[in-house]
């Protein structure tokens, strides 16, 4: 093998297992999350009983589809079985990928950093060969199968783990997090029942244990994994640390698919004893040649796969800064907070009483919000002002509707930040009916009268 070691390392192969087993564990929990969706009804509550949802920037035409909803989320768990068996493995990867990004976009209050590393894996399982090796495509057209992929396939997954830890790990290197282990200091003393343990969450010192830890887990943990020696000890880390943040947090699958996605840093050979495990276990017979063969891509498709998980990649190291182009603190304003890692950083209360005043008359009526939003849509939008603009938008609809002429719409909000009391949030003068949602900075947002030194 000649050329330099970048050139070299791009013509490394290695076994395909770690590839199979992410793809069978991925596929799993994706599909494990669709039914407990639907088992515990959140698909009636978020997508068909309110009367209005919370757009992304540039994707306002994606909507819940009334009663078929339920019949998108059949498809997505569909793709997610097709995945883990690795059968039409191509087709259903797009399939998951575009059907679990479209019901993550149809409510922007659903948000969850694990809804968005579900869309950019299933992303990056499009153009993985993740299909090539113990999948039924391989079983029932052979001529698909390889023992051996490029060395930088099975990276890419490792890569986009290291970026989601380190990330969430900067976003931690702030004044509040590390000097005065908010939000911490608020939410653990609210777990003091637990058994065992809980006595110990009333004792701030536990917080701000809790805080440096968390921190110095998230910037070192992807390195602990690459490092054979440390490897088993930083796994044991991780199942305790994200089983902690399961018992403590309800944050949903997330601990569950991190702890899983982390298993990608284990070497090939404990992969490949886990699908004998599977295969002895299920009785489950190979038509693949005993051969070993590796996937080699022409030129042209290597240079143009490399070029796209660049472009991928590049997106992710950069968009969490976008928060930089804004002027004002980033956890008052959140102007630019979503996507970028910041994981469980913020204890934010906010209300917020709406306004709308006839453009003729001047005569106001007071909104009562829990008659057009849901309880987690009211919830998440009394503190993030993108959201007030957006509710402002159909309630100047909805009037102008019912025959208010040129309805005006204000807003009194008073949010509450990490523990601090609570303050004005907007001006209240501003009409919202006809501030535009955007992405240019909002001015009509109040200072925030402090200030949170960190990244």
């Amino acid at each position: 093998m000649q050329g330099s070691p970048l050139q070299r390392y791009f013509q490394t192969t290695i076994p395909a297992a770690p590839l199979a087993t992410f793809r069978l564990a991925f596929g799993l929990l994706v599909l494990a999350s669709v039914v407990r969706f639907w088992a515990k009804g959140w698909i009636a509550d978020l997508y068909l009983q309110p009367k209005f949802f919370f757009s992304y920037y540039g994707f306002e035409w994606v909507k819940p589809l009334g009663v078929y909803t339920y019949a998108l989320f059949a498809f997505c768990g569909l793709c997610a079985v097709l995945v883990a068996l690795g059968w039409w493995y191509r087709t259903a990867a797009v399939g998951l990928f575009v059907s679990f990004t479209y019901i993550e976009l149809m409510d922007k209050s659903t948000y969850l950093n694990h809804y968005y590393f579900v869309s950019l894996v299933a992303l990056l399982l499009v153009v993985l060969p993740a299909g090539r090796y113990f999948s039924l495509d391989a079983y029932f057209r052979p001529g698909r199968w390889r023992s051996e992929v490029p060395r930088w396939t099975v990276d890419a997954l490792r890569l986009l783990m290291g970026i989601v830890y380190c990330y969430a790990g900067l976003a931690k290197l702030n004044s509040d997090w590390l000097l005065h282990a908010m939000p911490l200091r608020i939410w653990l003393p609210a777990k003091n029942d637990l058994p065992v343990i809980g006595f110990l969450f009333s004792y701030p010192w536990v917080a701000y244990a809790f805080s440096w830890f968390g921190a110095f887990y998230d910037l070192t943990v992807p390195f602990f994994l690459l490092n054979r020696r440390t490897r088993p000890w930083a796994y044991a880390t991780v199942v305790v640390f994200h089983v902690l943040t399961a018992v403590l947090f309800p944050i949903g699958m997330f601990p569950y698919v991190m702890m899983v996605a982390a298993l990608i840093f284990f070497p090939a050979e404990a992969h490949e004893r886990f699908v004998q495990w599977l295969r002895r276990t299920f009785r489950l017979g190979s038509a693949a040649p005993r051969q070993p063969v590796a996937l080699v891509y022409g030129p042209r498709t290597r240079k143009l796969l490399l070029m796209t998980l660049g472009a991928f990649f590049l997106v992710q190291l950069l968009l969490p800064f976008r928060y930089l182009l804004y002027p004002r603190e980033l956890f008052w304003t959140e102007e630019g907070y979503r996507f970028s890692w910041r994981v469980m950083l913020m204890e934010k209360m906010g209300q917020v009483q709406f306004k709308v005043v006839d453009g003729v008359t001047g005569r106001a009526r007071l909104v009562n919000n829990y008659e057009h939003l849901s309880v987690l849509q009211e919830k998440m939008m009394a503190t993030q002002p993108d959201m007030m603009v957006q509710f402002a938008h159909y309630l100047r609809d909805y009037y102008a509707r019912r025959g208010v002429p040129s309805p005006r719409v204000y807003a009194d909000a008073y949010v509450s930040l990490n523990g601090r009391l609570g303050k004005a949030y907007i001006d209240p003068t501003v009409d919202l009916a006809r501030e535009s949602d955007d992405l240019r900075p909002k001015p009509w947002i109040l200072p925030f009268d402090d200030e949170i030194i960190g990244l």
